[in-house]
């Protein structure tokens, strides 16, 4: 029941900034916490960042930590990915994930969007 649509990948160098979309669709967006995933060629899918309903609960990922930002609009059914700084290991795919239920696991998948950082 719930669509997720990434957007904003791309290819960029090292120290660059760029900023992914995940526009859904299909439930009350703000009743639920919203995640991003990302797996690089020959890797598991690794968790970068979640937010919870309001925003008021946010976790990342060690290796993203002070350098990317995730943040949601409910008026527009959207959750970003603000990253900075980049590095040529932040390259991979990038997923949004949403789950199934509220309180949940991630159940609910994007098509992914790539991320390629060059040195």
């Amino acid at each position: 029941q719930v669509q997720l649509v990434e957007s904003g990948g791309g290819m960029v160098q090292a120290g660059a900034s760029l900023r992914l979309s995940c526009a859904a669709s299909g439930r009350t967006f703000s009743s639920y916490a919203m995640g991003w995933f990302r797996q690089a060629p020959g890797e598991g899918r690794e968790f970068v960042a979640d937010i919870n309903w309001d925003g008021s609960s946010i976790y990342y990922a060690d290796s993203v930590k002070g350098r990317f930002t995730i943040s949601r609009d409910n008026a527009k059914n959207t959750v970003y990915l603000q990253m900075n700084s980049l590095k040529p290991e932040d390259t991979a795919v990038y997923y949004c994930a949403a789950p199934q239920r509220m309180g949940g696991p991630y159940e609910y998948w994007g098509q992914g969007t790539q991320v390629t950082v060059s040195s």
